[in-house]
């Protein structure tokens, strides 16, 4: 559906944005696909630039088997000529027009087909069917809640059967319980229609909940392309590690790597086995990473159990989060951060620390 080839996008000095480097990717057709990073990594750069609205400075893209955009020949399709739909932060809704008037506003004003009234009353009524506002068509888009204008807003974008859907994160002004509610129905209305999308955010939990890939940026580039599975569980450097999720990242030198996929990684807290999945290999991995809700944690018994990635600590502090408890174990002069069962420690409590060899992966820390 969409091929972004080398794309960079070079800011004079003065001018915002974050600048993009040679990035690479593609959708394929009904992907939810997003692009994930920090403020400033260059992800609504590349999205503006596949809408039409910024002009790389250098790069093709080429949408189904249009080319939008190629420096080498020249090529710069404009915005109103791509077939895209796209849905701001904002919502950028008109309040002095209906629902019906906001949505049917891209048929009216259509520098392609010619919409006769009654093909932009069908269209109009149908697009507000599927999602939820048939009852407020006649309503002034000012008078709706910030969760039905954020569906009007997904409404204008669709009711002209756009190629492609764009997304600048369109749940960030949304309070916290909206937004979990919005974020199923994005994408339940997503696999409905059938629309490809590409989705804008910084908010790794969103990611998560609503991708079939993700492209995690930082500084400009790619730093890893994957399903959601695959970047929180094998991600493939340090960034993606302590962007995507919590984790304990212990920093240090391989000793040893098999060719089982197993490494030794030498570590403050000592050596440590780990996972070394394909995902960096030909990387020189230089830390061990764990998930906190991954760490094992068990009472003293004895003189404890010396075995590997077992480390003796004490409980310094204790987080009760309802369904569960963030505890910080001090192991040396090493903070581990361990997340368990609810109730499971009160704290000062002296525990081994358990890193389950199969749960521990070994990660590169080059930087990008």
């Amino acid at each position: 559906m969409l091929h972004v080839e080398n794309l960079t996008k070079v800011y004079a000095p003065g001018e915002s944005g974050g600048g993009i480097r040679a990035t690479s990717f593609h959708v394929t057709a009904g992907e939810f696909y997003t692009l994930l990073g920090p403020s400033g990594c260059g992800k609504t750069t590349t999205l503006r630039s596949v809408a039409g609205l910024e002009e790389p400075s250098s790069g093709r893209m080429t949408l189904e088997d249009r080319v939008i955009f190629d420096s080498s020949t020249g090529v710069f399709v404009p915005a109103n000529q791509r077939r895209l739909g796209m849905v701001f932060q904002s919502y950028a809704v008109w309040p002095h027009m209906s629902v019906f008037d906001n949505t049917a506003f891209p048929l009216r004003m259509s520098r392609g087909k010619r919409w006769s009234n009654t093909e932009i009353r069908q269209r109009v009524t149908h697009t507000l069917e599927t999602m939820g506002l048939a009852a407020f068509a006649d309503r002034s888009a000012a008078q709706l809640s910030g969760g039905q204008q954020q569906r009007l807003a997904l409404a204008r974008a669709l009711v002209a059967e756009p190629r492609l859907l764009l997304l600048d994160e369109p749940l960030s002004n949304l309070d916290a319980l909206l937004r979990e509610q919005m974020r199923s129905e994005l994408r339940r209305l997503q696999k409905d229609v059938g629309v490809t999308a590409v989705y804008v955010t910084h908010d790794q939990s969103e990611a998560l909940a609503l991708s079939d890939r993700i492209a995690v940026m930082h500084n400009g580039r790619i730093a890893q392309i994957g399903t959601p599975q695959q970047i929180y569980h094998q991600p493939g450097n340090a960034f993606v590690a302590t962007f995507v999720g919590r984790s304990n990242l212990l920093r240090g030198a391989l000793l040893e790597r098999d060719k089982d996929g197993n490494a030794r990684i030498a570590t403050a807290l000592g050596p440590v086995l780990c996972r070394a999945p394909t995902v960096t290999t030909g990387l020189a991995p230089g830390a061990a990473l764990i998930r906190p809700e991954h760490i094992v944690l068990t009472a003293i018994a004895g003189t404890g159990d010396a075995s590997l990635n077992r480390f003796r600590g004490r409980v310094s502090q204790v987080a009760f989060l309802g369904e569960a408890t963030e505890c910080v174990v001090q192991v040396g002069n090493v903070e581990i951060l361990v997340r368990g069962p609810a109730g499971q420690y009160g704290g000062s409590e002296a525990v081994d620390v358990f890193f389950p060899p199969e749960r521990t992966l070994a990660i590169a820390v080059d930087e990008l």
